[in-house]
């Protein structure tokens, strides 16, 4: 079967940290350190799981394995990675998970309390509860209780079960409100119990008497945990998002920590023996606080975060393709509601925002606009904080009533980093420097569109500035003058539109589903090679990838939910989605970079198929999800193959020094550069003592030879025959100096000593050694300097053509060669660079 998409593969998901599941802390023996285990620690990504069909409802984890469940299956994941076991046997979704030794307890939305034996998956017990009398909403094994564990209800009961007698061992009356959690205290046969209406009791379970009891205002208790570092403390989290710290031996409330999350704080876990706690809540975000303040609160010491509502704009940052930025909304009816924290000073959400890192080191890079408002925020990059400026023009202050419903519908930013331009659903397009944050202009003498301006760009060279509007105008402007140079009609009204400024292409989204690549240079409609692709995303949940110079659709697939905002990295290694009603930013590869694919066009009744998102585990690139989920890859041992065995294959050089070849072609360039500044002084005279040589008879020691006696092998002809001497030439030289060298490759001029068979005898010399693959660069400068020094005496000699032509033919044929393995090995070098996020 055919892949779904020939360009893309999923590669990983970015900011998924923590659902609403609670959190489960794991202490490794070995490592000494404390793993956070959740649905989606320093904070770091240590291992991810393979992906569930569908959304992870519980977790639970025992020394050895982690445990979850999705709908009504429960899984046994070994190493935090893969699933080593499989539980099939609830009817309805599970929701409470409890690893008790040998066994683990599941327990279903319709109380069902099955146990099962870990290792052979097999049933041990099954418990059926009736909602209407005893609904299961909570599950602990108290310390020291042999096979018991207690269950409690919404009804307010609590239930002592011996699950291996498979017997009711005592009921405990409770306190007339659902119990939401159970947690085991420090202290023996005492229990935190957590009620609905916000209170906490301190049950003892032996003799069935409250200890002590505690109310927080915050409504229902979501999580409880206690300190045991030596401090009698015990947290509590609401649904909120407040932290209730109590003093046990005071019985009262020592510290609060408000406003920790932004949502119900699911997941709490004091860390043994440290004054450390971990939380998460529903908000997508992981925290660890530390307790070192005077009052004994907790004080934020890292976090692990993502975004708490579904992503509406992405863009990448930079042109290396390593960093992209995000905006997302909010749901402002539920921050309304007492329960959530809510700020009435909080703008609301950014719409669309653009960003230029040109002048990030001097002032405000990144330009935003909100939704329903007309201001327009700055923010800096560097420090991660809101801008100086805030941008509002003055005709909407002095205007306010024919100005009440204008809102900024798009920002743009100049290369250079010093203007910003806005554009407003009255039809205005202001320009601001964004240094000084004063205004330097506007577009038209009264505004630049009789409708609301939908998009603004300026080119590279800040000389043209493009607006589209609702009415189908698509206007050119002189950037500096602010004058309408050029006006293109449409044949429908325009929704967005995006500039590549390298190729001056402009793509124009209209609102008849149709987009318009437009030459900003010729302003006309014109399709143009310079840029490549254009990736556009549908609300049918497609994603099409067009082919500019052809103008043809060349790959298409489509997703489980419709694309939000996508952007392409500059490096074209990544593509970058969000999508509806999702917290996610998904990466997918560009396939194209590591392998060849044919890019033809689709056909007309292409039918495009459906592609998961990535899952947030890296994938291999060019890998389906298909076969990330299979079997384990298997590792084949490759065979030892020697230089001589690999020579058809690949290309090897010679591991000479470059200092031997890197400089032949330039050596009169270095002896010029090596000359003395001053003439050479005249020899010491002779020592007084001439040097002897030991022996019966004096004598004395003769200076030696300073010449080898070795004739010149080119010189004197010998690289003839060709097939028994080009490796020991090729030796030869390759022992010689750079000097020696160029001297060798000179005396095979006739006018040097050589002859015309002997400049024959190099060039099939050089032919034979590139066919070997071997010595790749030495050859190729032996080469280089052969054809400087001889290059008049070859070109006028006709019976060396044949030769030549043979040699520029094995030439081009090595070169490429080692053209296509340099690239690809680029390619995948400049993948792994950016693919470390």
């Amino acid at each position: 079967m055919s892949e779904a998409s020939k360009i893309f593969a999923g590669y990983r998901a970015l900011g998924f940290v923590s659902s609403g599941v609670p959190l489960a802390v794991r202490y490794h023996q070995k490592h000494k350190e404390n793993y956070v285990v959740t649905a989606c620690s320093k904070l770091g990504i240590v291992s991810v799981s393979d992906s569930h069909p569908e959304e992870i409802s519980v977790l639970g984890v025992d020394r050895a394995l982690t445990f979850t469940a999705c709908r009504n299956v429960v899984r046994a994941f070994t190493r935090g990675k893969q699933v080593k076991y499989t539980y099939e046997g609830h009817k309805h979704d599970v929701h409470l998970l409890l690893p008790f030794g040998q066994h683990l307890i599941s327990v279903d939305r319709e109380s069902t309390v099955i146990i099962w034996d870990i290792q052979s998956q097999d049933q041990y017990l099954e418990l059926q509860f009736n909602n209407g009398s005893f609904e299961v909403t909570s599950l602990l094994h108290p310390s020291t209780y042999m096979n018991k564990v207690v269950l409690g209800s919404r009804q307010g009961e609590l239930q002592l079960w011996n699950v291996k007698a498979n017997k009711l061992v005592y009921t405990f009356q409770g306190w007339g409100q659902p119990v939401t959690v159970l947690t085991q205290a420090p202290a023996l046969d005492v229990v935190a119990v957590g009620l609905e209406n916000g209170q906490i009791i301190l049950h003892n379970l032996k003799v069935d008497e409250t200890i002590t009891k505690f109310l927080q205002d915050w409504g229902p208790v979501t999580s409880i945990s206690f300190r045991t570092d030596g401090h009698p403390i015990m947290a509590t989290g609401s649904a909120s998002g407040h932290i209730a710290l109590w003093d046990l031996e005071e019985r009262k409330l020592r510290s609060q920590m408000r406003e920790a999350h932004a949502g119900a704080v699911t997941g709490m876990q004091c860390l043994p023996s440290e004054p450390l706690m971990v939380t998460s809540a529903a908000d997508n975000t992981l925290k660890v606080w530390i307790f070192d303040m005077p009052d004994g609160g907790g004080r934020l010491l890292r976090e692990r975060s993502g975004h708490s509502a579904p992503v509406n704009k992405l863009r990448h940052y930079g042109n290396d393709g390593r960093n992209i930025l995000s905006a997302a909304s909010y749901h402002k009816s539920q921050t309304k509601k007492k329960t959530l924290k809510y700020d009435q000073h909080r703008m609301p959400y950014i719409v669309n925002f653009v960003a230029e890192p040109s002048r990030q080191s001097d002032w405000d890079n990144i330009l935003a606009y909100h939704r329903g408002l007309n201001l327009v925020t700055t923010w800096n990059y560097q420090r991660s904080t809101m801008g100086e400026h805030k941008f509002l023009h003055q005709r909407f202050t002095e205007d306010a009533a024919n100005h009440r419903n204008t809102v900024a519908q798009c920002v743009e930013i100049t290369s250079c980093g010093n203007f910003g331009l806005i554009g407003y659903s009255s039809g205005h397009v202001d320009v601001y420097n964004l240094q000084s944050g004063l205004q330097r202009g506007s577009y038209g003498e009264d505004r630049a569109h009789s409708s609301s301006v939908q998009g603004v760009v300026v080119d590279g060279l800040n000389q043209v500035t493009l607006t589209s509007g609702r009415d189908g105008d698509l206007k050119f402007w002189s950037f500096k003058q602010k004058k309408l140079l050029e006006t293109v009609k449409l044949e429908s009204p325009v929704s967005s539109i995006l500039l590549h400024r390298e190729s001056a292409m402009l793509a124009v989204a209209r609102d008849d589903f149709h987009v318009n690549i437009v030459d900003v240079d010729g302003q006309k409609v014109a399709f143009s090679s310079d840029a490549r692709w254009l990736v556009t995303a549908a609300m049918d949940c497609s994603l099409r990838v067009w082919d500019l110079p052809t103008g043809r659709l060349i790959d298409c697939f489509l997703v489980d939910s419709a694309v939000t905002s996508l952007t392409l990295s500059p490096t074209s290694d990544f593509l970058v989605t969000s999508h509806l009603d999702d917290c996610g930013v998904y990466l997918w590869s560009n396939k194209t970079l590591f392998s060849h694919v044919a890019l033809k066009a689709l056909p007309e009744n292409y039918e495009p198929q459906l592609v998961d998102l990535p899952s947030t585990g890296r994938q291999t690139p060019g890998e389906s999800d298909q076969d990330a989920d299979g079997a384990e890859e298997e590792f084949v041992r490759s065979e030892f193959k020697s230089p001589e065995q690999i020579s058809s294959e690949l290309v090897t050089l010679s591991l000479l020094p470059n200092s031997r070849w890197q400089n032949l072609l330039h050596l009169d360039i270095v002896k010029q550069r090596n000359r003395p500044k001053q003439p050479p002084k005249a020899p010491k005279a002779a020592p007084f003592f001439l040097p002897t040589v030991a022996g019966l008879e004096p004598k004395f020691a003769l200076p030696e030879n300073q010449t080898s006696g070795k004739t010149s092998k080119v010189a004197a002809g010998s690289l003839m025959p060709l097939c028994t001497l080009d490796t020991p030439v090729l030796d030869y030289i390759k022992s010689l100096s750079p000097s020696a060298v160029d001297v060798e490759i000179r005396s095979l001029d006739p006018d040097m000593g050589g002859s015309l068979d002997v400049l024959r005898a190099f060039i099939q010399f050089a032919k034979a050694t590139l066919e070997t693959n071997r010595n790749f660069e030495i050859i190729q400068a032996y080469l280089g300097l052969f054809l400087k020094v001889h290059g008049d005496e070859l070109s006028s000699q006709k019976d060396l053509v044949p030769d030549l032509e043979a040699l520029a033919g094995i030439q081009a044929t090595s070169w490429s060669s080692v053209q296509d393995s340099l690239n690809q090995t680029l390619c995948l070098v400049n993948y792994l660079r950016t693919a470390v996020l």
